[in-house]
């Protein structure tokens, strides 16, 4: 069963490659994320003499048993690995080798290709040439890795395009294999294997199967075509999670085709950057006019193509902004149905959630966020937890839902110091509740509080400013405490039970005594700055 879902997963990742990039032996991580950088910004790469473009994407850390949901949906399946290495002596690199062949092993049927880069080792095993393994004297002294990176993303090409031309002839004598995910497996044992009913299935998985490929080998137009007869012949002998692929098989080269800037969001217009890769790579790589690759010349500024002769033809079979949603809520009713496919579902909400943001319908975007929140995976970790609420809270801030996305950072800030935690994250957890301020309505400068117009919802405030007492306590801050609690006498007094008073009043009182002079501008973590709180304004509390 797929246990780690990818909350940065969005419709246009359906079309990238999977490398996975990894340090063997004793890399210090330093020297390994520099090499990292450089090797994850060949992220895309033209095709020698054709207008197509290469989209990869890197991982430096990739559950094995993602990796076996790659027949269902090819862009999960890592097809290259690069591994890092340091070896200093000729007697060291027989065992160096054979680590680099283990490593390869653990993601052995599904890579197309590989490569060892190798730190540190010169003279004569150095001096061989070979297309696996390159050799560098020292990190400092590595011109070729990304003009390496290239030509192995070329041969990752070769073996796509091999695998693509395969499986899409229509080899009608052949037996076409049944595409199965993990959990399937068991439930085909003994069925008969010459119905009709069977073998629309193989024919419309592996319809299904070649149209990935299609999107993946940069043929738009061809990937929308074979999703199309899939979802036919999927539907025809219902089968429900195979058909949910095949629906958003057509939503992510639909949404590729709508949204050439990408979905994502931050990372910015993850297309346009394009380009030349580097100076010598710019005459094998043919860019366009201005730089940009020739496949994105048609593009016009508003990012809808100009070419009408190739748009009548993709008007066809590509779906309309308002039925991306409608197959994206088909295809996740059926992954509904599968409670071992909650991480696809889970994704394909993301995905649609980030589309609709770029439509700027946020009350659909909401619906689906909520059917995110309850789909129920395995125990996650508390980092897995963090990570998921704080992703929640940003996407429901991405459709201006701001209280919305408040209370899952703040779920998520509770969860830096939870107790299972061996060394709670205080200051991650101080941090996070500040940035929950201004969805709650909530100002830390008294100048912003006037009488009488008393903004957003006060028992949540409170409770917000006592959570941020604790965790300043927590963290050895009993300034950062005064500050606070100050804070809160000044602007809640209204709201403050009489027991509660004389609380706030003896907890300041403690704190006072253990700060250092007088109160001063405080600077809190990651520089951010709070005005002070001079005490001749605080109410005197009888």
């Amino acid at each position: 069963k797929m246990s780690v879902p990818d909350y940065m997963q969005c419709a246009e990742d359906h079309q990238t490659l999977l490398v996975v990039v990894q340090p063997t032996g004793i890399v210090p991580e330093e020297s390994f994320f520099r090499i990292y950088k450089r090797i994850s910004a060949v992220s895309q790469v033209n095709v020698r003499d054709s207008q197509r473009v290469l989209y990869i994407r890197y991982r430096h850390h990739y559950p094995p048993e993602n990796n076996e949901w790659g027949d269902f949906q090819t862009h999960r399946k890592v097809v290259g690995l690069i591994t890092i290495t340091e070896c200093s002596s000729a007697k060291e690199w027989p065992q160096t080798f054979e680590k680099f062949h283990l490593q390869k092993e653990m993601y052995g049927s599904t890579l197309y290709d590989s490569r060892l880069f190798v730190f540190g080792l010169q003279g004569e095993i150095a001096e061989q040439p070979r297309t696996d393994v390159a050799f560098y004297p020292s990190y400092d002294e590595c011109e070729t890795v990304e003009k390496r990176i290239e030509d192995f993303i070329e041969s990752l090409f070769i073996v796509l395009e091999s695998k693509r031309l395969d499986r899409a002839t229509d080899k009608s004598g052949d037996k076409i294999p049944l595409l199965c995910v993990p959990f399937e497996k068991k439930d085909f044992v003994g069925l008969d294997t010459d119905s009709r009913h069977y073998k629309k299935r193989c024919q419309g998985r592996m319809r299904k199967h070649v149209g990935d490929l299609c999107l993946q080998a940069g043929m738009l137009q061809d990937s929308l075509v074979h999703y199309h007869m899939a979802v036919e012949l999927l539907r025809s002998v219902n089968d429900f999670l195979w058909l949910g692929a095949a629906l958003e098989g057509l939503c992510s080269a639909s949404v590729i085709y709508h949204y050439p800037g990408g979905t994502g969001g931050k990372v910015g217009s993850r297309r346009a950057q394009g380009g030349s890769l580097s100076a010598e790579a710019g005459n094998r790589h043919r860019p366009g006019k201005d730089g940009i690759p020739l496949l994105f010349c048609a593009l016009t500024s508003n990012g809808i193509n100009a070419d009408t002769s190739a748009e009548i033809g993709r008007a066809k079979n590509c779906l309309s902004p308002e039925d991306i949603i409608e197959k994206y809520k088909e295809a996740i009713s059926y992954y509904g149905k599968y409670k071992n496919a909650g991480v696809i579902e889970l994704e394909a909400c993301v995905k649609a959630v980030r589309v609709l943001a770029m439509q700027k319908r946020s009350m659909e975007a909401s619906e689906f966020l909520q059917n995110a929140v309850y789909i129920n995976l395995r125990q996650l970790s508390e980092e897995e937890k963090i990570q998921r609420y704080s992703i929640l809270s940003e996407l429901y801030e991405r459709i201006g839902f701001h209280r919305k996305s408040a209370f899952f950072k703040r779920i998520a800030a509770m969860q830096c110091a939870a107790p299972s935690i061996p060394e709670p994250g205080w200051r991650a957890c101080y941090k996070l509740l500040l940035e929950t301020l201004p969805g709650y309505s909530l100002s830390l400068d008294p100048q912003d509080f006037s009488k009488g117009t008393h903004k957003g919802w006060a028992a949540v405030q409170m409770r917000l400013l006592h959570e941020l007492v604790y965790a300043s306590r927590r963290m050895g801050n009993p300034a950062l405490c005064v500050r606070h609690l100050s804070f809160l006498l000044q602007t809640m007094l209204d709201f403050l039970s009489d027991q509660e008073k004389k609380d706030v009043t003896q907890s300041l009182e403690s704190y006072t005594a253990k700060c250092p002079g007088t109160m001063e501008v405080i600077t809190l973590p990651d520089g951010l700055k709070l005005p002070p709180v001079p005490f001749t304004k605080l109410p005197i509390v009888k």
